[in-house]
């Protein structure tokens, strides 16, 4: 922390009105809620990736994905005819 920076805000603190220190008040509780939601939202992707990558590596989360590719395998390959014919 940047102590005299602190004990500088501090003093002009002091220096403002009731109504002044409201709105100062009103604005760091607005900023503070903003950077704890992107902070939460960082927390989140990071959870995300986590579990992800665990995903990944699990063997039978392995094998249902390959298990549900050759199932729709002839499905994608009904897609890829040359010259396909108009609806």
């Amino acid at each position: 922390m940047n102590l005299p920076h602190l004990l500088k805000i501090e003093r002009d603190l002091r220096a403002l009105s009731l109504e002044e220190l409201e709105w100062v008040l009103e604005l760091i509780t607005s900023q503070v809620q903003e950077k704890k939601q992107i902070s939460d939202s960082f927390t989140d992707v990071k959870y995300m990736n986590e579990q992800l990558a665990a995903m990944a590596s699990d063997l039978d989360i392995q094998s249902e994905i390959a298990s549900i590719n050759n199932e729709f395998s002839v499905t994608e390959m009904d897609g890829l005819k040359k010259g396909l014919t108009k609806w």
